[in-house]
């Protein structure tokens, strides 16, 4: 039977209004110890920022921290699987369209997300990436 996606998912992602300034996003992120925000809008999810965004999208040309939004700089042609979605099919859109993290929704609201450490570590638990991904964070 295929793996359900709930079973590898980091439940309960970071969420932030789309007014929310970078700066608080960061904030966040650092607090947290993610790289990643689901922005929403309404409380629907409409996007997501993650901390290269804010570097390349934001920092790199000169926008003010505390001014710019994330709504602004999210990437907001989102995909998502919806619950009942299988690790299989997280692993097929996240190589088709090369994506990195992979919001799961339900309803509208972002109940988990999926970085491609969860599935190597769901794939492969031997493999590097799985290694790394699993590895208590340092600073």
């Amino acid at each position: 039977m295929a793996q359900s996606i709930l079973e590898v998912m980091t439940p309960d992602p970071v969420a932030m209004p789309h007014g929310t300034t970078i700066k608080q996003a960061a904030v966040a992120m650092r607090d947290h110890d993610v790289g990643d925000v689901v922005v929403t809008k309404d409380g629907t999810v409409c996007g997501i920022v993650t901390d290269r965004d804010i570097t390349v999208r934001a920092v790199a040309e000169g926008c003010d921290p505390g001014r710019v939004t994330v709504g602004e700089i999210c990437s907001s042609e989102l995909t998502y699987l919806g619950v009942d979605a299988t690790v299989e099919e997280a692993t097929h859109l996240m190589r088709v369209k090369a994506l990195r993290r992979l919001p799961i929704v339900d309803q509208g609201r972002a109940v988990g997300i999926v970085s491609i450490g969860d599935l190597a570590v769901a794939r492969d638990r031997n493999s590097a990436l799985a290694d790394i991904s699993a590895a208590a964070a340092t600073t």
